[in-house]
């Protein structure tokens, strides 16, 4: 096995790495250190953090974050199917076009339900 090979995705990751650390350097360096009430609170998931911890809150947010992922990972099998495009032919696009009209009618649906609406 020629190890050479590897050498540009190992120079491509060096690089990559040091531009991480000089970006978060200056960062810190750069960055204004002006500390608030508000801005040093802590924030839990749309209510005050330090209540009762049997209070009832809103179940909505656990609902978009559920419809979050599942659109997400659907989505995410577009990138596989784009890599083979030229490869799978007419069938594999009739069955994404089938895909994506199904995925397109169940977020219209979770749309229309009031699914995503926060107030």
């Amino acid at each position: 096995m020629d190890l050479s090979q590897y050498l540009p995705i190992l120079m491509f990751l060096g690089v990559a790495g040091a531009i991480a650390i000089v970006l978060l350097a200056l960062g810190s360096a750069l960055g204004p250190r002006r500390g608030g009430v508000e801005k040093l609170s802590p924030y839990e998931c749309g209510f005050e953090a330090f209540e009762d911890a049997r209070m009832k809150f809103d179940v909505r947010y656990y609902l978009v974050a559920i419809l979050f992922i599942i659109f997400d990972l659907e989505i995410a099998f577009l990138f596989p199917w784009a890599l083979v495009f030229d490869d799978i032919g007419m069938p594999a696009i009739i069955a994404m076009t089938i895909f994506l009209g199904i995925l397109v009618i169940g977020f219209v649906y979770e749309w229309k339900k009031g699914a995503l609406e926060w107030e």
